[in-house]
């Protein structure tokens, strides 16, 4: 699914600026609202599959929605069309994320919890890896026509789908029998610790300094780079963070997570200023891989730290209420980059993301959390 989806995100922004004709802050609400309703849905997903006590069936369902969402890029002929298509995409990963990173949960041992996290991270971004590669091999072979490339996004998608079908199996229930509440009900609250709570704020801040990577596509074609290769923005991306976090979950079950998290910061803040100050491509390249070392420096340790803060019983929602703040401040950071380069242009948007790094940083520090 990542193959078909990240085919055509690390298209899509071109095509809505140079096709579509929408401005850099509809660029910002279209991607923010469709992320945020992706990680907000979570909270919702999570805590039914607590009350199922299974997670797959709503994997599956999740799975169907982005996949039925694929045609209408293709098809698409205004932003509504493009909205819509990204909304279902979204919801569809929102309802399967809570309860596949609880599935993980559940059957990953406590000894190595870290490592299996960013075991899912690398693999998710191995998708993430060969979805823009192949966008380019496509883009050259077929003269850049976008909506004929965005059709091939439905054939990895549906494959997607019927390996969740026969092969994916629930090994045992997962701790049915906690009934279905809604996620913001104050006893179910009550039972999550402050370690929990702290990691909930940890990620909210990293959302909030973190915009959506559409940004960083667009710095790209702003510094030259040709349609055909600008998905090799999100290839260079992807690799960084496909070879860094896996290790790094490994490293954080025998060192800790806090300051490897910290390091995480530290680089998102390099690179923010990197893509700032760059005046050629290859600038713009290097702070996209220093963004995807980012990405493997945070991600996978945020939902280790969510997992080992978690009540057993819970977990499905705990997952779920961390999207659902961290849904919320991604919201709020890519709709305040598409009105800063719209009005003060591309500079601003990074500096001002790398001032949010750099609070998030110093809060950071002043905290331990995790083990």
């Amino acid at each position: 699914m990542d193959i078909s989806s990240e085919l055509v995100h690390s298209l899509l922004p071109v095509f809505l600026v140079g096709s579509l004709g929408v401005s850099m802050l509809g660029v910002g609400l279209i991607e923010g609202v469709a992320e945020a309703t992706a990680l907000i849905a979570k909270v919702f997903s999570g805590a039914i599959s607590d009350f199922l006590g299974r997670r797959k069936g709503l994997v599956l369902f999740g799975y169907a929605l982005a996949t039925l969402s694929k045609p209408l890029f293709p098809l698409a002929t205004s932003a509504e069309t493009v909205f819509a298509a990204r909304f279902i995409d979204r919801i569809g990963k929102g309802i399967r994320g809570a309860p596949r990173d609880a599935l993980i949960a559940d059957v990953a041992p406590e000894s190595i919890r870290g490592a299996c996290f960013g075991l899912r991270q690398s693999m998710d971004t191995i998708g993430a890896f060969a979805g823009p590669l192949l966008a380019i091999a496509l883009m050259l072979l077929l003269s850049g026509d976008l909506p004929l490339v965005f059709w091939f996004a439905c054939i990895p998608a549906a494959i997607a789908l019927l390996l969740i079908v026969f092969c994916v199996h629930e090994p045992h229930p997962a701790g049915a029998g906690t009934g279905f509440h809604t996620p913001i009900r104050r006893d179910a609250l009550r039972q999550f610790s402050a370690d929990y709570w702290r990691v909930v704020a940890i990620g909210a801040l990293f959302a909030l300094a973190r915009f959506s990577e559409a940004f960083l596509v667009l710095r790209a074609q702003q510094q030259g780079l040709a349609n055909a290769w600008i998905p090799l923005v999100m290839v260079i991306m992807s690799l960084l963070y496909l070879v860094s976090a896996y290790p790094v979950g490994w490293w954080s079950d025998r060192v800790g997570r806090t300051g490897l998290l910290c390091m995480g910061m530290a680089l998102l803040i390099v690179a923010d200023l990197t893509l700032a100050f760059a005046d050629s491509v290859a600038l713009v390249l290097l702070g996209v891989a220093v963004w995807g070392l980012h990405m493997g420096f945070s991600q996978g340790l945020l939902a280790t730290l969510v997992a080992d803060s978690a009540p057993e019983a819970l977990k499905g929602t705990a997952f779920g209420v961390f999207n659902l703040v961290s849904g919320v401040a991604m919201l709020l950071a890519s709709v305040l980059a598409g009105w800063l380069w719209q009005s003060f242009g591309a500079g601003t948007t990074f500096l001002v993301g790398a001032a949010f790094s750099a609070l998030a940083l110093v809060l950071l520090s002043r905290r331990s959390v995790g083990n």
